[in-house]
Order: C-alpha cells, then structure tokens, then sequence
C-alpha cells in the first residue's frame, strides 16, 4: 500500500530551499518547540476536537467520522496552491479511518481564525496525500523546476512517505532529472539517515545553537543529534547547507565564534553556510520579544566567520 503524508502547504515555486527552482512541501508536524518558529501552526497535528469548526466564518471546515480522508475541494480538477494553479486527476486518499477535519480550501479566507482558537495551536487546513498523488502534483510542475524539496515542520517525521516518494521519482522516466532535498532540523537517527541516502540529493541541516543548553532552550531538545547527522553526511557527500538562524543575545553563534568557526572552517567548501536574520514574522509567545536581527548583525556575525576561514556563506535575502 502507498505511503501517506499528511501535508501542510505545497509551495510551487522557491529558490531558497535548494539548489534551482524547486517545488516545495511542507509536511505537517515537528518534535521541536522553538520559542522562535515562524510557522508554529506546523509543529502539533490536529487531533480533530472539533472546536475551530463553529468558529470558522466561511464553514470551511467540516468533522467526518467516514474512512476517506479527501483531499481539499477541486475546482474544475484544478488544485489550489497558494495562488497557483495545479492540475490534478484523482481520487480521494483513504489512509485514515479516525475523526478527521476536512477543510474546504475554496470557501476559505485564510483568516486563521481556526489556528486562533486551536488548544493546541495547530492547523485543520492540511491535506492528506498519497505518493501517487503527490507525484501526479510534481508531475505538472516538472518542466518548471529543478528539484524537489522536503521541509516541515520536520519533514523527517514522516520518513517512510519520503524514502517511497523520492525512490518513486529517482526510477520514473519523466521525474528522474529532479533532484531530491530534504530541510532538516538534524534529529533524524543514523538508521533512518541510512535508508534515505539512496535517493537523496542533498540536505540542508538547521544549527540552531552551538551549545547544548542554548539549543534545549530554544527548541526543547539537545543537539547531539544534529552534530551526528552533519558528521553523517559529509560522509556521504550529501550535506548541502548548515543554516544559522541568528537572534541577536539569544543564539550564542558570536559568544562561541571561535568554535563554531572552526567547525564550520572543516566543512567541505561546497557546503553551504547560510546566515538567516530572525523576525518576529509568525513567532508567538517570548519570542515574539526577542530582538530582531539586523543586517549590521548578519554583517558583523559574517564577518567574524570568514575570519575564521568559513568560506561559502550565504547572506539572508530578506530583512524584515
């Protein structure tokens, strides 16, 4: 039986998350707690209470008990995909047979106001996708791009979905000139790193801080994990970019300069290091009070890298 993922965004075009113009997919659910996420309607999945439907002021969003699990409402056989229109030709998943809430993505407004009421700050508006289906989607997109990316959330949680999607593009005659990417928060076990490294492309891994309590702070969880899978995968020629997601007086990248400066000198130099600036863009709770990062402080924390010998960085391409 195909594999299933539930879904949370698929974003046509993006030349940020990897190598070209890439088709990204945002899989729903996370096992970090960041204080800093953008998007922290990504991290729980929804458990089907019920409680945004009433709320909802376009009656987009419905509870069924039944074993198909549809996906979003189709105009003429067209997908909706943030603005973009995608053609598609199939039948409803069946992967689930519990409660579910099925959003209708052509009577909403986008007006959040299910994530507003959600207790457990998740999203109903995500779709449950089969690997035929999903390839059907990439399948329309493929003379447009260069790859495909897997993000979150953290997309690694549904691994299983990953291995059959990208093994089923890696052997198609149409799709097998994409490259496959994931975006990664590192947490990933060597075993499943293993099982992936057959068809994929590259990763792109966040190094959320350098010290084990600074990290646990931020996210909840240490960074063993993370320093094992970069080792892994500059083993196997697949690590694509180290991102640094920098907070002014919160990530300890400048108080730890000449350590993590001369872990990153010992990348390979086609790895990328990419310095993102944080924003309160999306964030809730503390830190949504944590400064801003400015382009003097990307500037200055560059700076202090490339003295170090870190070669390949890459500066942010928005600041907010």
């Amino acid at each position: 039986m195909s594999k299933h993922a539930v879904v949370s965004q698929i974003l046509p075009f993006s030349c940020v998350d990897g190598p070209g113009s890439r088709l990204v997919i945002f899989l729903q659910g996370c096992n970090y707690q960041c204080k800093n996420c953008h998007n922290p309607h990504t991290i729980s999945l929804c458990d089907a209470c019920g409680d945004c439907i009433d709320s909802c002021p376009e009656q987009a969003l419905s509870l069924i008990h039944s074993q198909a699990m549809p996906l979003p409402q189709l105009r003429s056989q067209e997908m909706l995909l943030h603005g973009d229109l995608i053609p598609v030709n199939h039948s409803p998943s069946s992967s689930q047979s519990k409660p579910h809430i099925v959003w209708d993505s052509t009577k909403c407004s986008q007006c959040d106001t299910c994530i507003t009421v959600c207790p457990r700050q998740s999203t109903p508006k995500t779709s449950h996708y089969s690997v035929e289906q999903m390839l059907e989607v990439i399948y329309g997109q493929r003379h447009f791009i260069n790859g495909i990316t897997l993000s979150g959330g953290e997309a690694s949680l549904q691994l299983p979905f990953i291995i059959e999607l990208f093994s089923a593009i890696k052997s198609s005659e149409h799709l097998s000139h994409l490259s496959c990417m994931l975006d990664t928060n590192g947490s990933l076990s060597s075993t499943g790193w293993h099982k992936l490294l057959p068809f994929l492309d590259g990763a792109m891994v966040d190094l959320k801080a350098w010290q084990q309590d600074t990290h646990h702070y931020i996210t909840g969880r240490d960074n063993h994990s993370v320093f094992t899978s970069i080792e892994l995968l500059v083993q196997h020629n697949k690590l694509y970019e180290v991102r640094l997601l920098h907070i002014p007086g919160i990530t300890d990248y400048e108080h730890d300069i000449d350590a993590l400066g001369g872990y990153l000198s010992n990348l390979p130099t086609e790895t990328r290091v990419k310095l993102n600036a944080f924003h309160h863009h999306g964030v809730k709770g503390i830190g949504s009070t944590w400064p801003q990062c400015t382009q003097a402080d990307i500037a200055r924390l560059a700076n202090q890298l490339t003295q170090r010998g870190v070669t390949n960085i890459v500066l942010p391409s928005l600041y907010i």
